[in-house]
């Protein structure tokens, strides 16, 4: 009973501290606030609400289809009328707009979330680098209560930074960073990161008990305890400074046969001879050409260089190890899983080119809770395979058979 019951109390305790789907403009509501940094140098690039230039889900709107055409059109309002057609319907977010530019920008979690005393703090959203991204983040931060949105930035402070990072052919991982005392600290193994132009669902999960998981497209990448896979404590031990190999310490395994000597005959054969097979070309003139000499050749009978057979070295005393010392410095972390108060949720990346579009972001002390949203809000690759298909076709130049046509029209006349 007692036990159903605190099952009871931990589902009714689950809680989503932010959620947003991007079903409505989360820039001219403010919802989403991009900083100043950068903007006076104009380094710092326009952020559209978008779902991209090609998508799946419901993005309806009026589209022009013609060069060098003039377009006229209203619609009559009444009391419930919004325009619509700047929006990305069912499968909107924040897309970057101009190549080689800095992006800040943030949104204001419902309620600070301390994870303490939670069971797990849960966070997730998803990315669509519908440019295929060559260089530039894709990640997104934690950050805590104190932050100036305006004046959001590389150096602001942040308790978690995590999201797919691409550069070149030898970046391609998910980035998952714990700020610790100070110190940001990096996964030290990669986890490899989708860099393909479709939408993928990112959710990281820390647990009270200082473990953690890594999903990507909900399949799990990387689990294990955060103390194992992050440097929150330095070494137990170290080399004792105070010693050293001793000079005359032989960790040669083998050595050279004294016994064995080079053969007397062994230096007879060159390491190439004239080809026996080759002639000399019918219209060689030895006076212009000079003496004909044949083309040389591996000789075959050729030994190489002469090596003394080895043999174990009788003075061998092993692979010499440096003695440890407790380490002085060392300091045992507790608690890593504990992330501070969080008070916003921020992406500050760099991209060289954009088409980048974020969305669908949750934070929640339940996996459950989040999970379900992130399900919910999951796109059908295929489907995303072919708008973007018919979205190439429609981008394609149109065929010069027309004018072709009409040159052939003309000449009849």
């Amino acid at each position: 009973m007692l036990k159903n019951l605190a099952l009871l109390l931990g589902v009714c305790s689950a809680k989503i501290y932010f959620k947003d789907d991007f079903t409505s403009d989360p820039l001219t509501s403010k919802r989403w606030v991009q900083s100043q940094w950068k903007q006076d140098s104009g380094e710092a690039g326009v952020l559209e609400y978008s779902g991209g230039l090609w998508g799946a889900g419901d993005r309806g709107g009026i589209r022009t289809t013609e060069d060098a055409k003039f377009y006229a059109f209203s619609a009559k309002i009444d009391e419930t009328f919004q325009w619509r057609f700047m929006g990305a319907g069912d499968r909107g977010g924040i897309r970057t707009t101009e190549d080689a530019k800095f992006y800040a920008f943030s949104a204001k979690i419902d309620e600070t979330f301390d994870n303490s005393d939670a069971e797990q703090l849960v966070f997730g959203f998803s990315v669509k680098h519908e440019q295929k991204i060559d260089c530039g983040g894709g990640y997104a931060k934690l950050l805590p209560p104190s932050l100036d949105q305006s004046a959001f930035n590389g150096d602001s402070e942040y308790a978690i930074m995590f999201g797919p990072d691409i550069c070149g052919y030898s970046t391609k991982k998910v980035q998952a960073i714990f700020n610790y005392n100070g110190e940001n600290l990096l996964k030290t193994s990669d986890v490899k990161s989708p860099d393909d132009e479709y939408t993928h669902q990112y959710l990281l999960i820390v647990n009270k008990d200082s473990t953690y998981e890594i999903r990507v497209d909900g399949e799990e990448k990387a689990k294990g305890n955060m103390k194992d896979d992050w440097s929150f404590e330095k070494p137990k031990t170290i080399p004792d400074p105070e010693q050293s190999k001793p000079s005359d310490w032989v960790d040669e395994q083998e050595i050279d046969d004294p016994e064995d000597q080079k053969p007397s005959d062994w230096d007879d054969e060159a390491a190439t001879i004239s080809d026996p097979d080759a002639t000399k070309p019918d219209d060689w003139d030895d006076e212009e050409d000079g003496e004909w000499q044949a083309p040389q050749i591996d000789n075959p009978e050729y030994k190489g260089e002469w090596r003394a057979k080895r043999i174990p070295n009788p003075e061998y005393k092993g692979e010499w190890e440096h003695p440890e010392i407790a380490n002085p410095d060392y300091v045992e972390a507790k608690d890593v899983y504990k992330r501070g108060p969080v008070g916003f949720v921020g992406i500050e990346v760099w991209q060289v080119k954009a088409g980048t579009v974020f969305s669908d972001f949750v934070v929640s002390d339940s996996v459950d809770e989040a999970v379900q949203f992130m399900d919910s809000r999951k796109t059908n690759q295929d489907d995303e395979k072919a708008a973007k298909e018919a979205y190439d076709e429609k981008s394609k130049p149109e065929s010069d058979d027309s004018s072709d046509t009409a040159d052939e029209d003309h000449d009849e006349l």
